[in-house]
């Protein structure tokens, strides 16, 4: 039996085994000096000043709407074509999740149409990466600065990519037009922790408020401790001593994670190359067809430091006389996994009826939605396996 190749998957190797292992050897299986290792490289492997490990990018995502006080009566506009979490970020702290188009390029915010559509209570925009594509971020930025509103990046999609400006190459997490950018690493990314996220950003206060919300909002460091007569009892604060400051979470992430995660960027660019290498095989394979559109980049200077997470499609299924339904079914015959990547965030059943969207909002990213497929991408795909799902596509129209 052909085993099945999946939208999207892990890759570890055996320095991965062994860095998880000396881990569980060792005296901290959590909040230990891995969390800060792992900080640490990352932080300069983006070029950013600070970086904070938590335990989702849903997380990371959240504590982003926390530091910079997001709140009721602040409208968070952000792209529909993305993983709920993006949205519901902003519901968790009581602002309001709203949504504008893409454009049919990158499948990314449309800086034309936020511009348009900007409402003046508007106080940030949550710009998604989507497939490791980068948005227009200088554009955004411009828009979203311009009005006093906050740019939070989410780059789940993207990390160890960049993009090109004005003649200069930017990593995702180090460029000036973010105020804070969100890194997921769950195990179908380009490097995972099993699971985990993190929060980047130049803002010191903003960081180290992070990490404060992460573990229950409790404070370590005495030159931000503020009570006088600790626990009214002593003045006496001895090594023993916290102050939980604010209402926090238990966002914490493991040494183990970030001993994975630190072994992962160790070959972040190798992995990185070796799905720009597949992207252009898939590319050349499928440009020639009629009734499918392959991944186009908004700019060409891009293409080198796109870090791609999906390889998503467009099929004309009329002009194949098949549902997508029965296009999954065939690949998976042909031992091809497929994924829908993704249900528009503002025609999920909570966001129509909480926030009265409906069809006719996106326009473009509901059109985007009914052709879209994501296919088979992961650096450990072989050329027997790329074979495959080129000719699984290719069978489609009967060919």
């Amino acid at each position: 039996m052909t085993t099945l190749l999946p939208y999207g998957r892990q890759h570890i190797d055996e320095s991965d085994i062994a860095a998880v292992c000396e881990v569980l050897r060792s005296d901290f299986l959590t909040c230990g000096p891995k969390v800060d290792e792992f900080e640490s490289r990352f932080a300069k492997r983006v070029g950013a000043r600070h970086a904070v490990a938590v335990n989702s990018a849903t997380a990371a995502l959240h504590l982003a709407m926390r530091v910079t006080e997001l709140g009721p009566g602040d409208r968070v506009v952000t792209s529909p074509n993305t993983f709920v979490a993006s949205a519901n970020a902003a519901a968790f702290v009581g602002a309001t999740p709203d949504f504008s188009d893409i454009d049919p390029i990158s499948y990314n915010l449309d800086p034309s149409v936020l511009s348009r559509n900007w409402q003046s209570d508007t106080k940030a925009v949550v710009a998604v990466d989507y497939a490791g594509q980068p948005c227009d971020m200088p554009a955004i930025a411009r828009i979203a600065h311009e009005r006093g509103a906050l740019v939070i990046e989410d780059a789940c999609h993207g990390v160890g990519g960049g993009f090109m400006h004005e003649g200069r190459s930017w990593k995702l997490g180090g460029h000036p037009w973010a105020d804070l950018t969100v890194f997921s690493f769950h195990p179908v990314k380009t490097m995972t922790t099993g699971e985990g996220g993190m929060l980047v950003t130049n803002n010191a206060e903003w960081a180290a408020r992070a990490r404060r919300l992460r573990s229950h909002g409790i404070e370590r460091d005495p030159a931000r401790f503020t009570a006088s007569d600790p626990c009214f009892l002593t003045s006496e604060k001895g090594p023993w001593y916290y102050e939980m400051s604010e209402l926090g979470y238990n966002y914490r992430i493991t040494d183990i994670q970030c001993a994975l995660g630190s072994s992962q960027l160790n070959r972040l660019d190798t992995v990185v190359n070796r799905r720009r290498e597949i992207v252009s095989q898939y590319n050349a394979a499928f440009c020639d067809i009629s009734w499918l559109t392959i991944p186009a980049v908004r700019k060409q200077a891009d293409s080198e430091q796109i870090s791609w997470h999906l390889y998503t499609i467009q099929i004309d299924f009329e002009a194949i006389d098949k549902t997508r339904t029965q296009v999954m079914l065939e690949l998976r015959e042909n031992g091809v996994g497929s994924q829908v990547l993704y249900i528009p965030v503002h025609l999920q059943p909570f966001y129509r009826r909480a926030y009265d969207y409906g069809v006719g909002k996106c326009p473009v990213v509901e059109e985007f939605y009914r052709r879209a497929l994501s296919l088979p991408l992961y650096p450990s795909l072989n050329e027997m396996e790329i074979g495959r799902v080129i000719n699984a596509v290719w069978r489609l129209a009967g060919r």
